[in-house]
């Protein structure tokens, strides 16, 4: 398809963002905080990377064996999805640290992972922050392998059954990440006619093809070179690794922005949104931050996606001290600020999504 600019024209609501960032900006102000991490952050870096790493090295040790491989896999699953969550994604956001040197080598975890940092930006830190839910620009609702998040997809037979297989889809995230970034390149040079994008880099492509290779020999032939283990005691790791991991960054994912309350706008013919961008990431994300701090603490700040939205730049530390200011000033301006009581409730939400986008008349 033929890409075009999109552009955000409701100079109405314009004014409710400056008016929040000032706000924000009067707070870190008053109470004399910096917008990065911090210390705090850093000590959360090295424990989750630990918990990656750790159980790797423990499996190359070859004392464990048989229930220990596979404690230590779905470890190091949690730990892949707390790097991704807590690590790479502020770091890649750039409020991981005020130095660029600290976050572009935080931001390297992501090449750990089996990911690349140029895609990662571009699909994420561009594309999903901007066009939030607008359908084949936002790549977390479009094009999914027999899943529909976006009613302007086409309707397919199977999509009714597809809150019953959507979770096991979601487990593969990490894993697709090895073919999928390759996909993306030519999804790239397609949208760089609009200018949203621009033509895939020469350089990075090399780059590209070296961290894949570099991934493959850490995460394959290091392991089958350096212990005992079999092909197939291997890939059931590897699965068990990965789909730990996918299962819970695609869930955190999608309950924030696949849920209900939530809109898909579409442009019109001229490319244009009737609204203004922050008025837009309020009315296409979604918060579930509960009681629960240790969840949160976890997923990085995740469930306050509003907040992120709004202050990508901003360290997920602050996510929480921030929300009442971003609430009050929502409804101030006479906007909805969609937060779900909790996990519980923001996982049945999006459940009742899947049903409503598989039945036939949607």
């Amino acid at each position: 398809m033929k890409y075009q600019k999109i552009k955000f024209v409701n100079v109405e609501k314009s004014t409710f963002f400056p008016t929040l960032r000032q706000r924000v900006d009067q707070y870190f102000a008053s109470n004399e905080l910096c917008k990065s991490g911090g210390r705090k952050i850093l000590y959360k870096a090295f424990f989750m990377l630990g918990l990656y790493l750790i159980p790797y090295l423990l499996i190359l040790s070859g004392y464990f064996s048989g229930l220990g491989m596979i404690v230590l896999a779905i470890v190091m699953g949690f730990g892949v999805a707390g790097v991704g969550m807590s690590v790479m994604h502020d770091a890649i956001h750039g409020s991981l640290a005020t130095s660029n040197i600290l976050n572009r080598f935080f931001g390297a975890s992501i090449y750990l992972l089996g990911g690349n940092a140029y895609n990662w930006e571009v699909q994420h830190n561009r594309l999903h922050h901007t066009y939030t839910n607008i359908h084949e620009v936002d790549e977390d609702i479009t094009g999914k392998f027999l899943l529909r998040l976006s009613f302007q997809e086409k309707q397919k037979y199977i999509h009714r059954f597809q809150h019953i297989y959507a979770f096991f889809l979601y487990s593969l995230m990490t894993i697709s990440f090895l073919w999928k970034d390759f996909k993306e390149i030519s999804f790239f040079n397609k949208m760089s006619a609009s200018g949203m994008t621009k033509p895939f880099p020469r350089k990075e492509l090399v780059k590209l093809i070296f961290s894949k290779l570099a991934y493959v020999a850490f995460i394959c032939v290091i392991p089958l070179c350096f212990t005992t283990l079999t092909f197939g005691e291997w890939l059931a790791g590897f699965f068990i690794m990965h789909c730990t991991a996918g299962m819970i960054l695609s869930t955190v994912f999608q309950m924030a922005h696949v849920v209900e309350g939530v809109n898909q706008p579409a442009p019109d013919h001229s490319g244009s949104i009737e609204n203004a961008w922050a008025v837009h990431q309020l009315q296409t994300t979604s918060n579930f931050a509960g009681k629960n701090r240790i969840l949160s603490w976890y997923i990085g700040g995740l469930d306050y996606q509003i907040e992120h939205h709004l202050f990508p730049s901003i360290s997920h530390i602050h996510y929480h001290a921030l929300s009442p200011i971003v609430r009050q000033t929502a409804i101030e301006f006479g906007l909805d600020y969609n937060a779900k009581r909790n996990f519980t409730n923001a996982l049945g939400s999006h459940v009742r999504m899947l049903k409503s986008m598989g039945k036939k008349h949607v």
